[in-house]
């Protein structure tokens, strides 16, 4: 039997599947506790391995004292590749910081030549994004959370390491940064697409320190992680870390920022996760149902009802989102998680974003909306000082489509008559409330807005604002006391107006929306004024096929269509929900990109290419559901 066993062949070759053929090629410590081919060649060849297995930590010393003496090698930037993975698998395994930092400047190094006649590593090869993402988790290790900045010291396993910190003139659009957080290992969940910029370094997010907490009305949120990148620069690595005293400094830069000449590579970025992150520390999700039955939740907590997710740019022109009925802004994460990855739309928009008590009457809401924009215009020069703020995109889902329409109009005194039927000037009631009925039901166009798009929107009104369930819960909405008493001020004016019915819980949303409501009866026939471009985004549960009896499950396509826009999308197979629906978001990029089409030239994204994805364009003016039609379906109970 030992004969036989003897002649076995010393040499075997095994075709593998595609898969286990990528694995063994990828293989390192970056997955499990198993080292790249690499590294474990370099053991063998330096009579290592054993000692690996034993002592660790003195086999990573021997390797070091052997790249060392052989530093002229042109074997080099494996060694230094071994060293790197070596050291942060011992690291791991000892959740040891020192070994962490140690790993990293290993890496750096490898990553690193400088010297003009060094040997470099390919950037094909497997190692160089495995030492990319070795520097980068190395530092997040090392660093931990908080991170510091400031100038440190540290005592690596073979020497000492000395840091200067990031200067503190650093600023982002002028902000200081504080409370920065590595974003490296956070998993992301509700957000449908993950965007990152590959590259090198540890991507953080940071809180910027901001000054205009004190304006109420238009903010940057305050819970707003900036996506930053950040960097151990060691000045001549491969010379310094074969030495025992290493010298370096931390650099810090925003996404946003425009590249650093002498730039040699590209920076590591997180984007959607320091988003995420904000979101997640920005919203208490209670508020979305809060905010529909407390009218008065935003003048109780003071809280700004328009915030930006970055501070204005001059030359980019606002999109203003406005959410649905018990929703809220973050609502819109995914849309413009998207979005701000195209490099065209970053460049030329921002978005902000509006909060509201969705249970309010919407002509209230839509005065808040008017308010908010008018302030924010003023407060930022006016057109006067950027001419981009002349050229406004609003965006509204469900009832925020019925806010914006609001600001779109001229309706003179179409609203008002149609509600009652007495005018107002005629009314005996105080100049305070003549005031703000005039504001709320006589709406004007607000001069700024260049375009809207209807996402969902019940324009002729959903049919489950008339059941009776959502007449039982608009009784439990409270509203803001300028609605209340302005209300009794009208019905107390005149003894003829007494009859109507303006019940509190019939003047709030949920009955407004109802299409038997004499607001939504009155606001249906009235079109967005000329000078403003309208859109409608409508998605329905099933094909486009059959319209006729087609609904988005809260939204009847017969509601949602009108005759006055200039491009109607239905979206099939998609819920009133439709915000990260890619076909609806494929389509607000092609209306931004459209927008543009007449001051700057860029590529656009076609009417065709939204058809690929499935979306069905129709042309508004088709009589399946024209507003008389709708009208007369409405007066049938």
């Amino acid at each position: 039997m030992v004969f036989l066993s003897g002649c076995a062949a010393p040499i075997t070759v095994t075709e593998r599947s595609l898969t286990q053929t990528y694995k063994a090629r990828n293989q390192s410590a970056l997955i499990s506790n198993t080292l790249s081919t690499t590294s474990l060649t370099t053991l063998r060849r330096q009579n290592l391995l054993d000692t690996w297995r034993r002592n660790p930590a003195e086999a990573i010393n021997r390797l070091r004292s052997m790249t060392q003496r052989q530093f002229y090698a042109q074997s080099l930037t494996d060694q230094l590749f071994t060293l790197s993975e070596l050291t942060y698998l011992h690291a791991r395994k000892t959740h040891d910081k020192a070994y962490f930092m140690a790993a990293a400047l290993y890496a750096y190094a490898y990553l690193n030549p400088r010297a003009p006649d060094a040997e470099r590593p390919s950037p094909f090869s497997q190692h160089f994004r495995q030492a990319c993402d070795i520097y980068m988790l190395s530092l997040t290790e090392a660093f931990g959370a908080p991170v510091q900045v400031a100038s440190q010291h540290w005592t690596l396993p073979f020497g000492t390491l000395d840091l200067d910190g990031v200067p503190s003139s650093y600023k982002w659009y002028g902000h200081s940064l504080a409370d920065l957080r590595p974003l490296a290992r956070l998993s992301i969940t509700g957000i449908e697409n993950i965007y990152s910029h590959t590259g090198l370094g540890e991507p953080v997010g940071a809180l910027p320190r901001l000054s205009n907490a004190e304006d109420k009305s238009f903010t940057i949120s305050d819970k707003l992680r900036v996506p930053l990148n950040l960097q151990l620069v060691l000045p001549s690595p491969r010379t310094q870390i074969l030495s025992n005293t290493l010298q370096g400094h931390l650099a810090l830069t925003a996404m946003d920022e425009a590249p650093r000449p002498n730039t040699t590579s590209p920076r590591q970025y997180d984007q959607t996760a320091a988003r995420a992150v904000s979101l997640d520390e920005t919203m208490d999700w209670s508020l979305e149902y809060k905010g529909f039955l407390d009218g008065r939740l935003f003048d109780q907590t003071k809280s700004p009802q328009l915030f930006t997710i970055e501070p204005h740019q001059y030359g980019h022109r606002p999109v203003i989102l406005v959410h649905g009925t018990a929703s809220s802004a973050a609502r819109w994460a995914s849309m413009v998680n998207d979005l701000m990855e195209d490099p065209v739309i970053r460049q030329n928009y921002e978005f902000w974003f509006f909060s509201y008590a969705t249970g309010n009457p919407i002509p209230y809401s839509a005065l808040q909306l008017r308010q908010a924009l008018s302030h924010t215009i003023q407060q930022l020069g006016g057109t006067q000082a950027d001419p981009a703020l002349g050229q406004m995109t609003l965006i509204g889902h469900s009832q925020g489509g019925l806010l914006i329409k609001l600001l779109a109009i001229d309706a003179g005194n179409k609203l008002w008559d149609g509600m009652v039927p007495k005018p107002l000037d005629s009314l005996k009631i105080s100049e305070k409330y003549k005031q703000f009925l005039h504001e709320t039901l006589f709406p004007a166009p607000l001069p700024d807005i260049k375009s809207v798009v209807f996402i969902s929107t019940p324009q002729h009104g959903s049919y489950l604002a008339g059941f009776s369930i959502a007449h039982m819960v608009g009784r439990m909405v409270s509203f803001p006391l300028t609605v209340t008493e302005a209300t009794r001020a009208v019905l107390a004016s005149d003894p003829t107006l007494r009859r109507l019915n303006m019940r509190p819980w019939r003047v709030g949303s949920v009955y407004g929306m109802s299409p038997h409501s004499a607001f939504m009866r009155s606001l249906a026939p009235i079109p967005v004024t000329p000078d403003i471009t309208a859109h409608s985004i409508i998605p329905v549960t099933g094909t486009a096929q059959n319209l006729e009896k087609a609904d988005d499950g809260v939204v009847t396509y017969k509601s949602a269509h009108v005759p006055y826009v200039a491009s109607e999308l239905v979206v099939p197979h998609s819920g009133h929900s439709t915000q990260s629906n890619p076909i609806t978001i494929a389509e607000v990029r092609r209306l931004l990109l459209e927008n543009l089409q007449q001051t700057t030239t860029t590529e656009t994204l076609t009417k065709q290419d939204v058809s690929t994805m499935g979306g069905v364009y129709r042309s508004p003016e088709h009589p399946l559901a024209s507003s008389e039609q709708i009208q007369q379906a409405q007066a049938t109970p």
